[in-house]
């Protein structure tokens, strides 16, 4: 909630509900003790020192929820840490460290605690005094000491003796008096930039309401405070920090000190205060610490006591719900009597002024000010006549006004929150209090395309948590229905998580501490604190079990009906909508009476979100009550009067004729529009034959030409339902009509626009199996077209995506039958067709700037030939040929290997879910072999959804293993080798590491490296020039030929690998203007020259990049050089090793290329190369 329960409750009694675990006892005390007693030795050495610091730091942290278990062990520590504070041979930086270690401790269980632990003795003034003394203001690395410092002053501060007593008497050159220097430290530390002012505020307000002291420094120090206020230039941080530490001194001056001695300042500082207007200064901490101030000086010019006439429920303790009601009557009658006399006593001037003051601060902008405010409203009150505290309620309820800010409204419920919990909020006020609180629960003001008002119901749910512990049931028990229907509608239905949680919070008190709440217990378990953080749950299901209890059914739909499918935000609109479906089954007839007609109502509303919320609701609630009425063997017709039913389905034709369809908000319009459609059509209304179906398609039609992937879905998924009911029928005219169709949206596959292509394609996929009778082939071959890639529409990758998904889910509406007709169902004839499709669908490696948008295309593709096969195999499994299945399972397996995580997860998923299919796949290549590297052993997982396929090092190990098999080598030595040139580094690193170890496990085999190689060959000339791959198999080659990894077969006699190999690569990087590819390059060559038979041409080709226009590829290439030649010693001979070592290392190749090729030339010449010659201006060497 906004306010923290903590304020109302015992620390030590908290429950906390966050994510850390619960303890028993504080148990890493010998650890914390260790730590302390290395200080000594590890202060000096950095790295101890932080990890010393960073582990006590975590210690602390981890008992941060529960900070009350280090009690028993505070003074323990603190002895620990203070005795090496107070040694005289412990350093300055020791001193420092051990007081950062109190401050963590500080930090932990509050200042307010430790220090009540830190020595007090006589003895100790003069040392801490010391010690303060030698800090420097201004150093920001030891804050932490001068804190510590300052509260440990604080508490000596109270010893209860005279001051003076530790001055020097009689003495030459005497110290200044201890009270001066006290003073002066305080001044000092009161306008410093850090947390020390804090302590330094604490300590000034213990030290200067001393007896001894106040008589002597209370008004210098108010006059000085209230002159550095005047001066402070609050537009500054240097002036608003000043003014923060004198006026928390001064609100700690007015808690601590005694009523006697403060009282004859208080009207001074309160002018002092009101010169500043502080309430007008743009820093929130400054305004919070002006209205604290101003709060505490009205509680000095109001006398303490007990009020007679506060409300006073006696015990609150949850034993006492238990009790019978008879006692709870007879304890009721002792305890709450209020007494209607009137405290006769002057009230100063003054109070009007600082209450005017408070209720102010309930209007600030921050909730800081606002909660500071109302705290100050309950004290303050708590102090006044009966008749007074009557006129501060009412001028609360004022802030409850449409004119006032949603700040006034939260103000103002954190103000009646704090009266009723203290007992100042009779109970005559509730009937006025509660209709206030109930409208704040609901409080939601628009602004533009959102809305305020979260903190407003937050606080309204505090105000609720509170009344459950401020009355007695009886005083509660009139306004019973009001306030848990709206306690459970904020629980349900409120949009922000923390306001379901804080009505749940609130709620959950009433139960439990009234004990009236309907059905409290029950709503309680179901609805509880964390259950409420799921929002769709809320609305789909805890909605549907409180509907059950009578006391809250009508409220939750009028609620939804009136508020919620208007809201602002469409994703509420739309659960709402979806949530008056299911709760129509809980009051059929008051949905049928009241729901509906009111809906219907604001079809048309000039009010976009309203409009928008009233179709989808009018649409959930019909196909509601058409549930309803087949439950019952009932037709719609005949739960719902004609005119509800004519008034459904002109709903189209109105929004059509008021051109709502266009503009702002148009898209809204047509989705809704096509769910309604949707809707009427499964719940068949009766309009068949009437114009109104003709209007709906082409309603439909449009939507599909929209540019917007939702808004063509909306009409994808109205299509086939609206088709089923109103166009399949044996009818001529019918028959025409489905022809034009399918005509008409197989034109609209030729498109030039992606879009339109997409939309048309998924209609085709959508419709009903009675419409694609006898049209199949056309549909098909349409399709089938549009999903492959044309010259010139090669960025159409959506529309290829959507026609593979299309053909899936016409398959899919079918189903297969061997020898059927071929424009009927799925047949020996076209599933060869359907699979090459998909097949070809495979290959799509479309690029643009979005990156590799030809992967949708191949899920896509992947996702229907499981589909495809789950059919046939079922059916006609001898349709699947050995050809067939080959092409599938080599296209899964190089899927399987590539570099995108979310592909290789849906190929991994697709290929474990063929392999092991039931019934099983036919002709599927080596498929023991694959069952063993794929058994289900080899996965720690409790199922198929929970293996891990997206992991590297999941899949890489398994699938590099098929390399051994011919038929897979091709595919999986494709696929990995654009991992191991990827990227990604655990890609990179996976992928390699996997490689690498197959080789090693076959190097002793020469014909499986035979193989591997040839293969690596064949894909070079495959993928010639086709850089999504050939770049990386440059980079995969260059790591095969550094590691050595082929060595053994390289190095074979009579093996032309090398040769062929060098000039695989001369090809592909022919004409070439790509630096990476060059540099590539240049590396696989390097990797060369160890074999004699390739390596003329390698240095060759080394000395053309010499001089290649690029300076980078020039520089690149001469460090390669240069290292392969530090690593194969037996290239050149020994002789001129050096100088074309020297020349390679000393030339600067950033030269124009003329000035550089001499130096090639000699090189070319003391290697005995043939020097290049230019052969083309164009061909970018020399």
């Amino acid at each position: 909630m906004a306010v923290d329960k903590v304020d109302m409750q015992n620390p030590d009694d908290i429950e906390n509900t966050s994510d850390c675990c619960f303890h028993e006892e504080f148990k890493d005390l010998a650890e914390v003790k260790d730590l302390i007693s290395k200080l000594p030795d590890n202060y000096n050495e950095q790295t101890k020192r932080e990890l010393s610091f960073e582990r006590i730091t975590q210690i602390v942290d981890y008992y941060q929820a529960q900070p009350h278990l280090i009690d028993p062990h505070i003074e323990s520590i603190l002895s620990d840490l203070l005795k090496i504070t107070r040694s005289n041979d412990s350093p300055p930086e020791l001193i420092n460290e051990a007081f950062k270690y109190v401050y963590l401790i500080t930090k932990m269980r509050g200042y307010k605690v430790i220090v009540r632990f830190l020595p007090h003795e006589v003895a100790d003034v003069e040392p801490v005094m010391a010690l303060l003394v030698k800090q420097d203001p201004t150093d920001f690395t030891c804050w932490e000491t001068r804190y510590i410092i300052l509260l440990w002053m604080s508490m000596l501060c109270k010893i209860p003796f005279d001051l003076t007593r530790l001055d020097a008497s009689g003495k030459a050159g005497q110290k200044e008096p201890i009270m001066d220097r006290i003073y002066k430290l305080g001044e000092r530390y009161l306008t410093v930039n850090d947390k020390s002012r804090d302590a330094a505020a604490f300590m000034m307000s213990h030290f200067v309401t001393r007896p001894d002291v106040s008589k002597v420094k209370l008004s210098p120090f108010l006059d000085w405070a209230l002159q550095t206020l005047r001066e402070a230039d609050c537009e500054t941080m240097l002036g608003i920090n000043k003014a923060c530490g004198v006026l928390s001194t001064i609100a700690l001056l007015y808690k601590h000190g005694k009523r006697e001695d403060m009282l004859q300042y208080a009207p001074k500082v309160l002018d002092g205060i009101s010169e500043c207007n502080l309430k007008e200064k743009e820093n929130s901490i400054l305004r919070k610490i002006a209205i604290k101030v101003t709060q505490r000086l009205g509680l000095t010019f109001l006398k303490t006591q007990v009020i007679s006439w506060r409300y006073n429920r006696g015990n609150r303790s949850l034993a006492s719900n238990l009790q019978s009601k008879k006692d709870e009557a007879v304890g009721n009658q002792q305890i709450n009597t209020i007494q209607d006399d009137e405290e006769h006593e002057d009230i100063p001037e003054s109070i009007e002024e600082i209450l005017g003051e408070l209720l102010e601060g309930l209007r600030d902008r921050d909730t800081i000010v606002r909660w500071s405010a109302a705290k100050g409203i309950g004290r303050v009150t708590g102090r006044l006549p009966r008749s007074l505290a009557d006129e501060v309620v009412e001028s609360v309820l004022q802030l409850f006004t449409l004119q006032e800010t949603d700040g006034a409204w939260h103000g103002g419920c954190l103000a009646i929150a704090e009266l009723g919990r203290r007992g100042l909020l009779l109970p005559e006020r509730l009937p006025t209090v509660v209709p206030v609180v109930l409208k704040a629960l609901a409080y939601d003001e628009r602004k533009g395309n959102f809305s305020v008002g979260s903190h407003v119901r937050d606080a309204a749910c505090y105000v609720c948590w509170s009344f459950a512990r401020a009355y007695e049931p009886e005083e509660i028990k009139p306004f019973v229905n009001r306030i848990a229907n709206g306690l459970i509608i904020a629980t349900i239905f409120d949009r922000e998580v923390n306001v379901r949680k804080a009505a749940s919070a609130a709620f959950q008190e009433n139960v439990g501490r009234q004990g009236i709440f309907p059905h409290g217990i029950d709503i309680v378990t179901t609805a509880d604190y964390f259950v409420v953080g799921n929002r769709s749950q809320c609305y789909l299901e805890i909605s549907v079990y409180i509907a059950q209890f009578e006391e809250y059914t009508e409220s939750l739909v009028n609620h939804l009906v009136n508020v919620k499918i208007s809201h602002w935000d469409s994703a509420i609109r739309e659960l709402s909508a979806e949530a008056l479906y299911n709760l129509t089954a809980t009051c059929p007839q008051y949905m049928i009476k009241t729901a509906l007609p009111t809906i219907l109502s604001r079809t048309a509303s000039i009010d976009l979100f309203m409009r928008h919320g009233a179709v989808l609701a009018a649409a959930y609630i019909t196909h509601a009550l058409y549930d309803y009425a087949l439950q019952n063997k009932q037709k719609i017709q005949d739960i719902l009067d004609e005119t509800i039913l004519d008034e459904l389905a002109d709903i189209a034709l109105k929004l059509q004729n008021a051109n709502l369809f266009k503009g702002l908000g148009g898209e809204l319009m047509r989705k809704a529009v096509c769910c309604l459609i949707n809707k009427l059509s499964i719940s068949e209304i009766p309009v068949h034959g009437r114009p109104i179906v003709d209007l709906w398609q082409d309603i439909i039609d449009d939507c599909l030409l929209h540019v917007e992937p939702e808004v063509q879905a909306s009409a994808v998924d109205a299509l086939p339902t609206m088709i089923s009911e109103y166009y399949i029928s044996e009818e001529i005219i019918l028959q025409q009509k489905q022809d034009e169709i399918i005509k008409r949206y197989l034109n609209y596959l030729n498109s030039s626009t992606q879009t339109i292509r997409c939309g048309f394609s998924l209609a085709l996929g959508s419709l009903p199996k009675a419409m694609l009778n006898g049209r199949l082939r056309a549909v098909l071959d349409g399709l089938i077209k549009t999903s492959q890639i044309v010259s010139g529409q090669e960025a159409m990758a959506e529309s290829r995506r959507d026609a593979i998904k299309a053909i899936t889910s016409i398959c899919k509406t079918v189903g297969v039958e061997e020898n059927g007709s071929c424009d009927i169902v799925l047949t020996k004839d076209n599933i060869p067709q359907i699979y090459e499709a998909f097949l070809a669908a495979m290959l799509d490696y479309t690029l643009d700037s979005r990156g590799d948008v030809g992967a949708w295309v191949r899920e896509a593709s992947m996702s229907g030939l499981l589909e495809l096969t789950i059919l046939v195999v079922n059916t006609a499994p001898n349709l699947i040929t050995p050809n067939i299945c080959e092409k599938m399972f080599g296209c899964l397996v190089q899927q399987c290997c590539e570099k995108i995580d979310r592909t290789r997860a849906h190929a991994g998923n697709i290929f474990y879910q063929l392999l092991y299919l039931n019934p099983s796949v036919p002709n599927i290549p080596h498929k023991e072999f694959l069952l063993k590297v794929f058994s289900q052993s080899n996965f720690n997982t409790a199922g198929l959804d929970q293996i891990n396929w997206a992991a590297p090092s999941v899949t890489f190990p398994l699938f590099i293993k098929l390399l051994e098999v011919p038929v897979y080598t091709y595919r999986v030595l494709v696929g990995t080798c654009v991992s191991v040139g990827g990227l990604t580094e655990s890609l990179v690193q996976n992928s390699s590491q996997s490689l690498f170890h197959y080789i090693n496990s076959v190097e002793k085999d020469q014909s499986k490296l035979k193989h591997f190689c040839d293969t690596l060959l064949q894909i070079y000339s495959d993928y010639l020039k086709v850089n999504r791959v050939s770049i990386p198999l440059l980079k995969m080659t260059d790591q095969l030929l550094s590691r050595a990894s082929l060595d053994k077969y390289l190095y074979f006699e009579g093996c032309t690998m090398s040769v062929s190999l060098c000039e695989c690569v001369k090809r592909e990087i022919q004409r070439s203007a790509d630096p990476q590819k060059l540099m590539a390059s240049a590396d696989v060559f390097c990797g060369l020259l160890p074999f004699e038979e390739a390596r003329k041409k390698v240095l060759f080709q080394l000395m053309v990049f010499l001089c290649h226009r690029y300076p980078r590829v020039r520089k690149t290439t001469a460090n390669k050089l240069y290292e392969a030649l530090l690593m194969y010693d037996d290239v050149i001979s020994d002789e001129i090793i050096d100088e074309v070592q020297s020349t390679l290392c000393d030339t600067d190749w950033d030269l124009p290329v003329d000035q550089l090729r001499p130096i090639r030339n000699n090189l070319c010449d003391l290697m005995g190369v043939t020097k290049p010659v230019i052969k083309s201006q164009t061909a970018g060497t020399s």
